[in-house]
């Protein structure tokens, strides 16, 4: 399994774009036949942006169909994820079929890309020059006819409606280990699988997720907490917590998970204090989405949240243990960085110890 997988791992400030860009532009210069690459947020600059766009233009010298889809149009009322800012003058000059999705309810949130209906790169990172120097991400690039295919329907769905609501509807199957997942065709089934094996795990559970709002994995991860059944540890972004229990607050439908999340972030969970989105700022989020429950991980950009059951989102869930630990090693690594989270009366988290604001 691990000889098929490669997992790369990136921290706020332990890369710089450049490196980075490489890395895709080689994925890229793979390309003999076909390149779909659906992309939530495609915004480079510098070297990173001439890096990547010289690697389509050679694709396309080779005769590389290369599609290119991404979200536009969205207007979330809380940073949970960030609005997208894709580079649309950009890709308009590029060698690529391009389309706008509008993420409007929901997000095309996808990062992945298709290579000759073969290799499959995904995770949670977006492509921009921040995403690639100052947070927290995952990326899995999996050797797999059979994912790449199911991989191929979903953007099909996509590119064929232009509707996120329309897409996701591939079934979950698994190819030697490995089982891709599709919002919103499955989002429920999805947070209901991460559910299952979170409370069948024996071994330990590790995660780092932006939020937590999904109802089935919330209650699943406070009952686990209070059992003490299993070694669970994890790290969110609590500035983004701030929002959603803010909103939740005012929001008498979802106050009922007001308390689960304060059960859960009263166990063993670290926050990162990233800078609040506005224009200009940095985007240094804690953005990995990295599920782990003893041997079996769950990685892509879904966020274990009630709005990512109904984007366009995508996972890997992989059963490998060689795996399974060094991504255990990466959340523990990441939570180490950061301070334990509380939420304080009120209905507002911080880093425990840290001034409420």
């Amino acid at each position: 399994m691990s000889e098929r997988i490669e997992i790369h791992t990136l921290t706020d400030g332990g890369q710089q774009p450049p490196e980075i860009a490489r890395i895709v532009a080689g994925f890229l210069d793979g390309a003999e036949r076909t390149l779909e690459l659906a992309q939530y947020d495609f915004n480079l600059t510098g070297e990173p942006r001439e890096i990547v766009c010289d690697a389509l233009k050679r694709a396309a010298g080779r005769g590389v169909r290369i599609r290119f889809a991404y979200n536009v149009d969205h207007r979330n009322p809380i940073p949970v994820p960030p609005p997208s800012e894709p580079d649309v003058e950009l890709i308009a000059t590029l060698p690529v079929e391009g389309k706008a999705i509008a993420g409007v309810p929901d997000l095309m949130h996808h990062k992945y890309v298709i290579r000759d209906d073969a290799d499959v790169w995904t995770g949670s990172l977006n492509w921009t020059n921040d995403s690639w120097s100052r947070q927290e991400n995952v990326v899995a690039v999996l050797q797999s006819e059979a994912v790449a295919k199911a991989y191929r329907i979903d953007f099909d769905q996509l590119w064929a409606t232009g509707d996120v609501e329309k897409s996701g509807f591939v079934d979950p199957r698994d190819d030697d280990g490995v089982r891709p997942w599709f919002t919103p065709g499955h989002g429920e089934d999805l947070s209901a699988r991460i559910a299952k094996l979170i409370r069948r795990a024996r071994k330990r559970v590790r995660i780092c997720s932006p939020v937590i709002t999904t109802g089935p994995v919330l209650g699943t991860l406070a009952q686990v907490i209070s059992d003490r059944s299993v070694d669970l540890a994890g790290c969110v972004d609590v500035t983004q917590i701030r929002e959603v229990v803010h909103q939740w607050s005012e929001n008498g439908n979802v106050s009922w998970k007001l308390p689960l999340l304060e059960r859960v972030m009263a166990g063993p969970f670290s926050g990162k204090e990233s800078t609040p989105y506005g224009a200009g700022t940095v985007h240094d989020f804690m953005h990995a989405k990295v599920c782990v429950c003893d041997d079996t991980v769950f990685v892509g950009s879904f966020n274990l949240s009630r709005s990512g059951e109904k984007n366009a989102e995508n996972v890997l869930e992989i059963a490998d243990a060689q795996i399974a630990d060094r991504l255990a090693a990466f959340v523990d690594e990441v939570r180490a960085r950061y301070p334990r989270v509380t939420i304080a009366p009120g209905g507002r988290g911080r880093p425990a110890g840290a001034a409420a604001t």
